[in-house]
């Protein structure tokens, strides 16, 4: 294909090399199968062709920078033979992964500075094991220890097209999905200081008038 290739065109060459493909697609790898195309040219061909499947059974989405066909979200129990067992993180897994999610890439200590607690391996097996995180090097510091960021894996099974989409601290809250007794501490903290900061002007008080 060249430059000027036709957009219906162009859009079938994306489709055939995205339904052959065994894994998702970047940009520049479909610029390379279809003859070095222009990456603008690619990226409308991939818009038009994201429209096109957007109601019918199979849709065409981005995860992490690539590009793949999945099966439609109202869809997807019509091709499940089987019930299909949800997997529950333990509330140590949950948090690991948040905060892998939040800081990566982070070392297990720098977890563990973050929980408070120690954080076992096998936590960080089952994250794994799930595909949603992955080692991703080693911190330049004395013991060089291993660090950990999360898959594109975990992009797809949370509908999120980059790390951008995570949620904020605001929304969290609003979907009450952070713990009430860490909300409620964090308010007690606040008062303690607040407590502290009356105290500490009361007994300025009392040395000026002495």
């Amino acid at each position: 294909m060249t430059d000027d290739t036709a957009p219906d065109e162009l859009e079938r060459g994306l489709e055939a090399t995205l339904f052959a493909s065994d894994e998702p697609l970047t940009v520049e790898q479909l610029s390379a199968h279809l003859g070095d195309l222009e990456k603008s040219s690619i990226r409308e061909g991939l818009a038009a062709l994201q429209e096109h499947y957007a109601k019918r059974g199979v849709h065409l989405v981005e995860r992490g920078k690539r590009w793949h066909f999945e099966t439609a979200a109202d869809m997807a129990h019509l091709l499940r033979r089987e019930k299909e067992q949800v997997r529950r993180l333990s509330r140590a897994a949950t948090e690991v992964l948040a905060i892998i999610a939040y800081h990566e890439p982070v070392s297990r200590a720098e977890i563990e500075s973050i929980r408070g607690v120690q954080t076992s391996s096998g936590t960080l097996d089952v994250l794994m094991e799930a595909g949603w995180i992955k080692l991703a090097g080693r911190r330049e510091v004395p013991g060089r220890p291993v660090i950990y960021a999360t898959t594109n894996d975990f992009l797809d099974h949370f509908g999120l097209e980059s790390r951008r989409d995570l949620p904020g601290i605001d929304e969290l809250k609003a979907a009450g999905l952070l713990d009430p007794v860490d909300e409620a501490f964090e308010e007690a903290m606040g008062a303690q200081d607040c407590e502290a900061d009356e105290d500490a002007s009361e007994d300025a008080e009392e040395d000026a008038e002495s």
